[in-house]
């Protein structure tokens, strides 16, 4: 029998979202959470691996012999040594969709709150502001149209598709950039764009790319420099594709308008992130993908993912 070991299983069930399916395909033993220095003592003897965000170095890989294949419970995969695990054989899979429109939704939703300040508007109406208020209507900071603005998207895969059908409904232009020659979607205006054309054209950009080696800090302050001063930049992708301190420098000093991240370069955020005191910057605490729609999808395809592989099937493999 098959043993499968789940390294950080309370982000995808907190206790809402049961293990049901993988607990038919072996004995499994389920850990909320890793810490470093347990890795090597839990993973001993384990044929599978499943883990979200704890880390599968080649140390780690190497020293692991009865390793055959590790599940990844999302999409991106930087967490893994697919180098190491490939000189190893052991197969990596992960879950190329679960969350689009999850995430996409949670964009909208930093979107709106950059534009319209709804959490703003209440926190100020419970604090007695509009009760004082002399006059019937009470507004906080200008308030944001997006009909008509346009709608920057750097990565152009599922999520980013998704994203960029919402802005459309909003009435915004879309403009988007791709690895790859992405087909171009059936509504208009659209247009792809460099990555630096994007930058200076768009009112809104959301960021959708994998965090790789090119991508890391490709938000930095020259880049940063080259938006409009009325643009907002969203970040749900890869915290680290942002360079925190020049987003932060930028806010200050009103290059930008706003900044709306669900993501950091360190998670949990670390206390001294520059993001914590930047203005006009909402910060989010990596739950977009976190539904329990996208969880329950994200499960089910754990479980087919491990069922594929111990069939001598694999599917979804990353190497």
């Amino acid at each position: 029998m098959s043993r499968i070991v789940v390294l950080d299983g309370h982000t995808l069930n907190p206790g809402d979202n049961p293990w049901d399916a993988l607990s038919t395909l072996g004995e499994l033993i389920v850990y909320p959470r890793t810490p470093p220095g347990e890795l090597l003592a839990r993973a001993d003897g384990a044929d599978v691996l499943v883990t979200n965000k704890v880390p599968l170095g080649a140390g780690a890989i190497d020293r692991l012999p009865a390793l055959k294949f590790v599940a990844v419970t999302a999409t991106g995969y930087n967490i893994i040594d697919v180098a190491a695990a490939a000189r190893r054989n052991v197969v990596v899979s992960n879950i190329p969709e679960y969350g689009t429109d999850s995430v996409a939704q949670f964009v909208v939703a930093l979107l709106l709150e950059l534009c319209s300040a709804v959490g703003e508007h209440d926190a100020a109406v419970k604090r007695g502001e509009w009760s004082a208020s002399i006059d019937w209507c009470l507004v906080k900071r200008p308030l944001i149209e997006l009909s008509g603005l346009t709608m920057g998207i750097v990565g152009f895969g599922r999520i980013g598709r998704r994203v960029g059908e919402l802005a459309h409904a909003l009435g915004m232009k879309v403009i988007a950039t791709s690895r790859s020659a992405a087909e171009r979607p059936a509504y208009a205006p659209f247009a792809f764009r460099s990555l630096d054309e994007l930058f200076a054209e768009a009112d809104v950009i959301s960021l959708h790319c994998p965090l790789t080696p090119q991508t890391q800090g490709m938000v930095n302050a020259g880049r940063i420099a080259t938006m409009k001063p009325s643009a907002m930049l969203i970040n749900t992708a890869r915290g680290a594709l942002v360079v925190e301190a020049d987003l932060a420098d930028a806010l200050k000093r009103g290059t930008i308008a706003g900044a709306a991240v669900d993501v950091t370069t360190a998670e949990p955020i670390s206390p001294d992130n520059p993001l914590l005191k930047a203005p006009r910057c909402i910060i989010t605490p990596h739950i977009a993908w976190a539904t329990l729609a996208a969880r329950r999808r994200a499960m089910k395809t754990t479980a087919e993912n491990v069922a594929a592989f111990l069939a001598g099937r694999p599917i979804n493999q990353v190497r």
